[in-house]
């Protein structure tokens, strides 16, 4: 038997409403208005406002809306464009109307999307940036050609670092970080030796990429014979990295995007640092001095994975070839 389907007219959705008001359950709803008990449960699910409430008007006008663009459309028409300011003004964010329209089947529209066309409606005198959380961001545009903030060029994959330093076979392969102050002034420059844990530390002004690149020389060049990698994320504060490789005479590699674990030695480091120097704290009042007390700390501490050697034990044998111990930690990895 071939079955139709007929949508709810504005008519009904106002009696479901009236009937809402009057506590009439769905069934009785149902038979009320001459439809199943489930496309009255559907009706309500679907086309309530997202406070709960069910308005005829608002639920007419959504259900409207989203049968327009249904299997439809490829891109934002005007008629998607008009559900999301209908959405917006609900309170919902565009990351969750984006979402809530792909899992109803609606369209598929990117939240950035969303943001472009609030954006663009505010330069046209529009309100709808109003209904943002955050009202006065306005978002870069992705893609914009003529925008290079935080390209690095010329990154060489952490894919193509060599064995030995990924294995900890050698002191030299260094990794590098930031840790940046309260309210985003001052920064702590790190950097790690894999195979001692020996660690320096370094207090900026900033986390301008030039002086990131001259610190991290001027720190590690008393070590330039011992020296093989260095390893960082893809912080834009390491945009010279070429400086350094050919200051130090290093290889210098990046970790893959989102990938800090991959430079877990720094990272951990950096938690024992923030024992001494908790999130949040200001660099204001910080010197040097105290960076390297804490750094001198750090590399006196027994060590598990240097089976309780120190790390200033273990490069100290490095640079005076003491076999015993040497040998003792050749297995560490």
């Amino acid at each position: 038997m071939n079955r139709t389907f007929k949508q709810l007219t504005a008519e009904q959705r106002y009696q479901i409403a009236t009937l809402l008001s009057k506590q009439f359950n769905q069934k009785q709803i149902a038979e009320y208005i001459g439809k199943s008990t489930s496309c009255v449960s559907r009706e309500i699910a679907r086309n309530k406002m997202y406070s709960g409430r069910y308005d005829a008007k608002n639920a007419h006008q959504y259900a409207v809306f989203r049968h327009q663009i249904k299997q439809k459309h490829k891109y934002f028409t005007d008629s998607v464009q008009l559900l999301v300011a209908h959405l917006l003004q609900q309170e919902l964010s565009p990351e969750q109307i984006s979402c809530r329209l792909m899992l109803e089947g609606c369209t598929k529209v990117s939240h950035e999307t969303i943001y472009q066309y609030v954006w663009k409606d505010k330069k046209q005198g529009g309100v709808l940036y109003q209904y943002l959380a955050r009202k006065q961001r306005c978002r870069r545009k992705r893609g914009n050609k003529s925008d290079y903030r935080g390209q690095i060029p010329n990154k060489v994959s952490i894919e193509q670092r060599p064995m030995q330093a990924n294995n900890r076979e050698r002191f030299g392969d260094f990794e590098v970080d930031i840790i940046i102050g309260a309210n985003h002034k001052g920064a702590i420059l790190t950097m790690v030796d894999r195979k001692t844990l020996y660690t320096k530390m370094v207090l900026l002004d900033g986390k301008h990429a030039s002086q990131v690149a001259r610190q991290t020389i001027k720190t590690l060049y008393n070590f330039r014979p011992y020296l093989h990698t260095i390893t960082s994320d893809n912080g834009k504060e390491f945009a010279r990295h070429e400086d350094i490789a050919q200051q130090l005479g290093v290889q210098y590699f990046f970790t893959h995007p989102y990938s800090s674990y991959e430079c877990g030695t720094v990272e951990n480091t950096n938690g024992l640092i923030r024992r001494y120097i908790p999130k949040k704290s200001s660099f204001e009042y910080l010197t040097q001095e105290k960076l390297n007390e804490i750094e001198n700390k750090l590399n006196n501490r027994p060590r598990k994975k240097l089976s309780f050697y120190t790390p200033n034990e273990i490069a100290n044998a490095i640079f005076t070839n003491d076999k015993p111990i040497l040998n003792k930690i050749a297995f560490i990895t």
